[in-house]
């Protein structure tokens, strides 16, 4: 007899395939909801199709690839501050066709030096808070594009600013998952000084959106931030310095003393991001490119190295064993994860070895292919004694590529916003741990573990794919299934990123904080897997439940071997592919 969470998931496996077959296309893509963009020259692909096309005019002006991204990440603060803004922090990868070279930059800050361990005792917590004063960490962003653009530009810096700049001032309409999300955020956050007045627009009593007399702006509405347009010109007028030591940074150390916050002009002054190289494993052929912890980016490069001894393209998408396989890798990959990935500078795990296929196959033993793990402890790493989100990825005609990943963290950050400056403040401090001895343990002046991750794809030493996918602890495991759609099933590029997707949460504690998985996590499955699929699953022991929303959105551009390029972005975000 099916027990009812059985019979609920049969129904939803059931609406999932009529909704699958309902996006058949005439060539026979049964995932896919749209055709891949194919283009001669160039190609952009962001979350909102404005960011898109100013990437494409910034290109089509003779700006970089670079310049196109920092153009369309800017336009992303205002147009989806739900996920990013210049109060958060950025990676990315960039691929220079002159050298052959990847190049990668960690723009994550760090947090303030004046809060102490020692002061989140003294209010009796136990976990960072996700909003306020205190999960804030400094944020990177500003340094990261000048970064980027001082090595890659080739367009002044106020000319990739000014389309941001533009619509902040005449408005722009808002899309409808960003206002979905908008919505969400506006009852949690307005309580903090300076969000509501600067995100939210007045609404009627009666109106049940209302907080307080304010809500945020609906789907087509008209959005316009004349603050944060200020500040990207006082950016554009006075650079980097501009935002780190300037009036801007003393207005955020008194908004910061005035309410109960810790961050200081001294922190923003002393910020400074780091380039980095990108670290790989070879998966079936094909290079596959991360950046090093802080970051979660290497938990991808484990899974993939935990299941490249399995013939994922003889079992089949959807199957029971690609499924399970990958749950249980991911589980693995992510013990390590909670264990020893932090910022390098306070504890430097061996990525060597954790991306290594030795490892890989040390740890692979603890697979079954009957049985669903119920608890997974981290492998022996040595520490060695040395020493809600936006992706985005523009390729130029001079085959300049660049992978970029931006963020406030959850949603729309910790609710703090400076008056006048029209940004909200990243809380991306939430992911420190209040325990001594722990990696990633709260410390003043440490970079925080981070869930961003770009990636990128050579082969045979060539640029083969720019892509990432957004959405906390799902980043990694989108990372690993894209590739598997691509490589394994064969899939296109637009398939690969629209097909269903799997999440294991494997832990109630906030990413990176978990020491172990001891109970099985849960399995979330999109619509569209089997029902014989999820009956297998469960009767390997895992917790399968249906969960709308939590599987990222996916950004991509593939090097076309015909010439030029090839785009995709998926549907679950308002985001757009496009090239000239």
């Amino acid at each position: 007899m099916l027990r009812p969470l059985a019979i609920a998931l049969l129904a939803t496996a059931l609406a999932g395939a009529a909704q699958v077959h309902a996006a058949d296309r005439v060539t026979g893509r049964p995932f896919a909801t749209r055709s891949e963009v194919y283009a001669p020259h160039a190609m952009a692909a962001t979350s909102h199709p404005l960011a898109t096309q100013i990437a494409l005019d910034v290109m089509k002006g003779g700006g970089s690839a670079v310049d196109a991204a920092i153009a369309a990440n800017a336009a992303l603060g205002l147009m989806e501050p739900t996920g990013n803004g210049i109060g958060g922090d950025l990676f990315a990868i960039v691929w220079e066709p002159r050298t052959k070279k990847l190049h990668g930059y960690n723009g994550s800050g760090r947090s303030p030096r004046a809060l102490t361990l020692a002061e989140f005792r003294r209010r009796g917590l136990t976990d960072v808070p996700a909003h306020g004063p205190l999960p804030v960490t400094v944020p990177g962003t500003v340094d990261a594009w000048f970064a980027l653009h001082q090595r890659f530009g080739r367009r002044p810096m106020a000319d990739n600013l000014a389309p941001a700049i533009r619509y902040a001032r005449e408005g722009h309409p808002v899309h409808e998952v960003i206002a979905y999300y908008w919505g969400r955020s506006v009852p949690t956050l307005s309580k903090w000084p300076g969000f509501a007045e600067q995100f939210t627009l007045p609404c009627a009593s009666g109106d049940a959106a209302c907080t307080g007399g304010r809500r945020a702006p609906r789907t087509g509405e008209t959005w316009k931030n004349p603050n944060l347009a200020n500040t990207l010109e006082a950016i554009a007028r006075g650079g980097r310095d501009a935002f780190y030591a300037g009036d801007i940074a003393r207005g955020i150390d008194a908004y910061f003393r005035a309410n109960d916050g810790f961050l200081r002009y001294e922190d923003l002054a002393a910020h400074r991001g780091e380039w980095v190289e990108p670290v790989s494993t070879n998966y079936r052929g094909y290079d596959v490119w991360e950046l090093p912890p802080n970051g979660q980016g290497i938990a991808a490069l484990q899974i993939l190295n935990l299941l490249e001894p399995y013939d994922l393209k003889r079992y089949g998408f959807g199957s029971p064993e690609h499924v399970h396989l990958f749950t249980e890798a991911k589980k693995i990959a992510f013990a390590d994860r909670a264990a020893s990935y932090a910022d390098p500078e306070y504890y430097r795990t061996s990525v060597a070895k954790l991306i290594s296929k030795a490892y890989a196959r040390e740890r692979g033993k603890l697979i079954s292919m009957d049985r669903a793990a119920k608890a997974v402890e981290p492998g022996v790493i040595p520490e060695l004694n040395e020493g809600d989100t936006i992706y985005l990825t523009v390729a130029d005609r001079e085959g300049m590529m660049v992978s970029l990943i931006q963020s406030n963290y959850r949603g729309m950050g910790s609710g703090m916003a400076p008056p006048g400056l029209g940004f909200i403040f990243q809380d991306r401090g939430e992911q420190f741990v209040l325990r001594e001895g722990h990696p990633n343990s709260f410390a003043p002046g440490k970079r925080p573990f981070h869930t961003i991750i770009p990636a990128f794809v050579t082969k045979d030493g060539k640029p083969w794919l720019s892509f990432g996918v957004m959405g906390g602890a799902m980043q990694p495991q989108g990372h690993a299934q894209i590739l598997i759609n691509l490589i394994d099933f064969g899939m296109n590029l637009q398939e690969a990123g629209d097909a269903p997707r799997i999440q294991h949460d494997g832990s109630t504690e906030p990413a990176g904080q978990a020491a172990a998985m001891t109970d099985g996590g849960e399995l979330d499955l999109e619509t569209g897997f089997p029902y014989e699929t999820i009956r297998a699953l469960m009767r390997k022991g895992h917790s399968v439940r249906f969960a709308d929303g939590p599987y990222g959105g996916y950004q991509a551009v593939m090097v076309n071997p015909n010439g030029g390029y090839v785009g995709a972005s998926e549907s679950r975000k308002d985001g757009q592919a496009a090239g000239y």
